[in-house]
């Protein structure tokens, strides 16, 4: 990678938004490159519309300021799709990855994306239920977005997934996130 990747997170509180875009960092770190993680809160409480960003690079950054063009968009949450345009500003040979259960095309149309811009999509909520219990679609949306941008490898990203919620939560918990990553990860369709 000789160029810096920036990536725009949208999501809404309570989601996981917020740890997918430190925990993505964390990977990132540790495979040797330069990283930034931070969000952009609105109101906060629970359910209210935030963004999160990236930057990655193999050089240091001196950057310190908002993504306004971004070269991947991870919509944890494609109802805020209905309030804001998250397109604004990507680049032409952008990287949408939506949650949603329709089909790369409907949403590529729904962004008016260009024909330059890759788009994913990934039934994250359901798969965040299936393996967790809870509708926390932060840890599938991880593993999308790593196989639709190659950023790291999957086992690596399963031990930062480890070791960032190591911390905090119980084996089970962990195994369930674990599981969803990798099904995020296999689950990703694109279009």
């Amino acid at each position: 990678m000789s160029e810096m990747i920036e990536i725009r997170w949208h999501g809404r509180g309570g989601q996981g938004t917020v740890t997918a875009a430190k925990v993505l960092a964390d990977a990132c770190l540790s495979g040797g490159r330069y990283v930034q993680a931070f969000p952009e809160y609105g109101p906060e409480r629970a359910g209210a519309p935030l963004r999160a960003y990236n930057r990655i690079s193999d050089r240091e950054l001196r950057l310190y300021c908002p993504v306004t063009n971004p070269k991947v968009v991870g919509v944890v949450d494609a109802t805020i799709m209905d309030a804001m345009n998250v397109a604004e500003g990507a680049t032409d040979d952008a990287i949408f990855v939506v949650n949603t259960t329709k089909e790369p095309a409907e949403i590529r149309k729904a962004l008016g994306a260009k024909p330059t811009q890759k788009v994913f999509t990934i039934d994250a909520t359901s798969i965040a239920m299936g393996e967790i219990g809870r509708p926390l679609p932060n840890s599938p949306m991880l593993g999308a977005v790593v196989r639709a941008t190659g950023l790291v490898e999957l086992p690596h990203l399963a031990d930062e997934v480890r070791k960032s919620f190591g911390k905090k939560f119980s084996e089970k918990i962990i195994n369930g996130n674990l599981k969803a990553v990798e099904r995020g990860y296999k689950e990703v369709r694109e279009g």
